[in-house]
């Protein structure tokens, strides 16, 4: 091959696959964020029984509030560990995503702006 020209066998074109390409941090840090929150209001009851608990017991809540917390873990991690779930939050998440691409406004944003007149 002469200097200065390319191999084009080396190029392969490759079309937009269905699964849309997630970044490290959108698998890793952001999709298990929604999964959070998502998950803390499926058990919003386990969620208050905890925090209820804890507030009257004080210090003593690692003691006294084994059984609540044991509860909320459990609930949390058969949604953490839930691929539906997972799949779940992810196409929110895309659809998050897509919409800050289309507007430039992140979705926290768009949430508080509601009409003030009425």
């Amino acid at each position: 091959m002469a200097k200065g020209t390319a191999d084009l066998t080396a190029w392969v074109v490759t079309l937009p696959s269905e699964e849309p390409e997630l970044r490290h941090v959108e698998k890793d840090v952001l999709i298990p964020k929604i999964m959070r929150e998502k998950a803390r209001e499926l058990c919003s009851d386990k969620v208050q029984a905890f925090t209820e608990c804890c507030q009257e017991s004080g210090f003593l809540m690692v003691v006294k509030c084994r059984q609540e917390n044991a509860a909320l873990k459990e609930c949390l991690t058969t949604y953490y560990n839930d691929p539906a779930f997972y799949e779940e939050c992810k196409i929110e998440y895309l659809k998050q995503r897509e919409e800050f691409r289309a507007t430039g406004i992140p979705a926290k944003q768009r949430q508080q702006k509601l009409p003030t007149s009425m």
